[in-house]
């Protein structure tokens, strides 16, 4: 079902919108949580069920299918939770302050926000009341849209150390957990191409039409170009597998981990889709029917419904209806403000002080994490404190309880995680034998920078929600996109909502460059710093790199000249791209890079 909402909450870190579906689907807003941290899950369960009166039975670890079951399980209390929100909602009367007003007052200007407030002004008759409740029957609850990060799939192990099939990998338990779900609603992909898991997904009849082509359960691939979708998107078709979605999100303008392009910007990638929707749609639709007939499955009679959706940097409702009209867009997007929004998300009080009264240079990119991956982080954060005062110590690194993000074996046989203690104390002696030079330096400066994600990314939900702290570890990580920025103070749902629909502006006093030209800045940082990093060790390879990646910059400006022409305050977005322009043309000459 559509919905009239034109935004959704991408989902932030582990915790932030964990249960965020519970605080805004009753307004038909959309959310998507993480799944991946089975652990906190478990007791989010358990807090809920207990503040609703609802029987909680305790799934343990020695369940061999623990992870599965425990997601599977909060999904379930969530839409039970939810559907009853929807009953009780449709049962109010339209009083000032009810939470059945709050669901027109949040509404767009559409035609149901308009037969809304026609009745509102209707003295009471008999017309009033149907209209009553025919603005009833209309609402519908945002959807419950779960991610997995394909990457982190992780083998299980048993106590004895044996490795556990590959069905109790962490990224498929995950995704069997959603599957078991009684949700209608999508799992959103991210990371990248998981072979395993996107052939698990094949075992599902939920990801299959119905006998009225209708798929129970959706997926969106979270996509940094056209080329990911149509690659991801054929891999899918060819198993008569349908991708409802795809959500492009910017490289280097997000909150969390940053996936960078070679250089080539957002507006170019949404021209691309814009321009390719069409073609895209009717090539997976003949691969999926074919595959869908070879599986002796119901084929799709009319094209399914293919969205197109975009997120990172949006920050006012002009940027957000350019998205929308310009190219086409189904939602935007909105993640990072609404960590300012305590009605919506788990952030603890410490840790929102901090960001409602944060300065720009309070965000930062960094090495944080153990997957090698640049990372959106928070420099007044308390993770950020706890991981200075170790190394202070001479204990730099993190213990290592839930293994999430164990990827290296370069000193063990069994995978260890590269924020671990351990590694960084192995790796340190390795480099001890090396003559200490600039660039040992800043190889352990990267080491160092490592954070626990798996910890600090869950502890703000357990500090709010006044839980147990697994382990006794406090420390937040926090990872707000440089969006931020532009957003100071605690807002409640009604101003961020009027804030997306123009209806209010909330944006702080900071002077704010369109958001294509914050990206265009972000790009340009992340190729000077990338540079410099290889300083060392620069090569013809390298060189081609930079070279290839400074031309897909300065195509994006060419492009961005063209088509903000119609934005106010084009001169002065005109004046910052030919600053950027010149900028990139006297940090790389054209003849080497080492001149």
């Amino acid at each position: 079902m559509s919905h009239s909402h034109k935004f959704h909450i991408p989902v932030l870190g582990l915790c932030y919108t964990i249960d965020t579906a519970l605080k805004v689907a009753k307004y038909g807003i959309s959310s998507v949580l993480s799944i991946v941290e089975d652990e906190l899950i478990e007791d989010m369960r358990a807090y809920h069920a207990l503040r609703n009166g609802i029987v909680f039975e305790p799934i343990p670890e020695t369940d061999p299918d623990h992870r599965a079951k425990r997601i599977t399980a909060y999904l379930n209390l969530l839409q039970e939770l939810v559907n009853a929100q929807i009953k009780e909602l449709k049962a109010l009367p339209f009083e000032t302050g009810s939470d059945i007003q709050k669901y027109f007052d949040l509404l767009p200007d559409t035609s149901l926000k308009k037969m809304y407030a026609n009745m509102m002004a209707m003295n009471g008759s008999d017309e009033k009341v149907q209209l009553q409740q025919q603005l009833k029957q209309a609402i519908v609850a945002g959807d419950i849209d779960v991610n997995i990060m394909a990457k982190l799939d992780n083998y299980s192990y048993t106590e004895s150390g044996e490795r556990m099939p590959d069905d109790f990998c962490d990224a498929v338990a995950a995704l069997r957990g959603f599957a078991n779900s009684k949700l209608s609603s999508s799992v959103v992909f991210s990371a990248g191409y998981n072979p395993r898991l996107f052939n698990y997904l094949e075992q599902y009849e939920d990801f299959y039409p119905d006998a009225n082509g209708h798929l129970i359960k959706k997926i969106i691939l979270k996509v940094s170009d056209y080329r990911s979708a149509l690659v991801q998107g054929k891999l899918l078709a060819k198993k008569g597998l349908w991708v409802s979605e795809f959500r492009i999100e910017s490289g280097l303008n997000c909150g969390g981990h940053a996936f960078p392009t070679e250089g080539i910007l957002m507006g170019p990638i949404l021209e691309e889709f814009k321009n390719k929707r069409e073609q895209l749609a009717a090539e997976l639709f003949d691969l999926c029917n074919d595959a869908l007939v070879q599986k002796g499955k119901k084929t799709f009679s009319i094209f399914p419904i293919q969205k197109v959706s975009a997120q990172g940097g949006v920050g006012t409702h002009e940027e957000q209806q350019f998205l929308l009209e310009y190219f086409q867009l189904d939602s935007v997007g909105w993640g990072s403000p609404f960590l300012l929004v305590p009605e919506v998300t788990n952030v603890d009080e410490i840790t929102l002080q901090k960001l409602a009264n944060a300065i720009p240079q309070d965000y930062f990119l960094s090495d944080a994490s153990p997957l090698g991956v640049p990372f959106h982080n928070f420099r007044n954060s308390s993770s950020e404190d706890q991981r200075k005062q170790r190394i202070a110590g001479k204990r730099a690194g993190s213990p290592c309880y839930k293994k999430y993000l164990t990827s290296n074996t370069e000193f063990t046989p069994l995978p260890i995680c590269t924020a671990s203690r351990q590694y960084q104390e192995l790796k340190k002696n390795q480099l001890d034998g090396i003559s200490f030079t600039e660039e040992i330096k800043n190889q352990i400066e990267k080491l160092e920078a490592k954070d626990c994600l798996c910890e600090g990314l869950t502890s703000s939900a357990r500090l709010k929600n006044k839980m147990k702290l697994p382990h006794k570890l406090s420390a937040v990580t926090i990872c707000p996109g440089p969006n931020l920025q532009f957003f100071s103070g605690i807002f409640s749902l009604k101003e961020m909502v009027d804030h997306i629909y123009g209806r209010t502006n909330i944006g702080n006093a900071l002077y704010r460059p369109q958001m294509f030209i914050n990206e265009l800045k972000l790009y340009v940082d992340y190729l000077k710093k990338e540079i410099k990093d290889t300083a060392f060790s620069l090569n013809d390879k390298q060189i081609r790199y930079f070279q290839k990646f400074r031309s897909n910059l300065l195509a994006g400006i060419a492009f961005y000249k063209k088509i903000l022409a119609s934005i106010s305050n084009f001169d002065k977005t005109l004046e910052e791209l030919s600053f950027f322009e010149t900028e990139l043309f006297a940090l790389l000459p054209a003849t080497s890079l080492k001149a």
